[in-house]
């Protein structure tokens, strides 16, 4: 689970660099680590979303014929811990802005781009991982 999540979200966080205002100007390197650092994010967001379907499923096999509701499930835990995340990163703590070009989603002030990063990557992270172990 971790690594297929580290392996398709990692080109995600360098293809939205341009919507988070430091990014763009950042020296190369500081950009790459920041990238990396997030994509282990994602990773870690993904194998607890993992296992939380897993916990309400009662196995860990689900990932080998996810219902529609546990992968329902995997998103939505994914998409609710990016909300929680993405709203304290760039409120209370100020970890980050967004640029100007960033769509934020009305009334949550998040962005939408790590939003549908949790709806659009986690499917085929399921297909990837599903298909690896049958």
């Amino acid at each position: 689970m971790a690594v297929f999540a580290f392996l398709l979200n990692y080109p995600w966080e360098f293809l939205q660099v341009p919507l988070f205002r430091s990014m763009a100007p950042a020296p190369h390197w500081e950009a790459i680590k920041v990238c990396t650092s997030a994509t282990l994010g994602d990773a870690v967001i993904a194998v607890v979303a993992f296992w939380g379907v897993a916990a309400m499923a009662g196995t860990r096999r689900w990932i080998l014929a996810p219902s529609t509701g546990q992968l329902a499930g995997f998103i939505t835990i994914g998409v609710a811990i990016t909300l929680v995340l993405e709203w304290l990163a760039t409120g209370p703590l100020g970890r980050w802005e967004y640029a100007e070009a960033m769509p934020v989603i009305p009334l949550l002030g998040v962005g939408l781009s790590p939003v549908l990063q949790w709806i659009l990557l986690p499917p085929l992270v399921a297909w990837f991982v599903r298909r690896q172990l049958t």
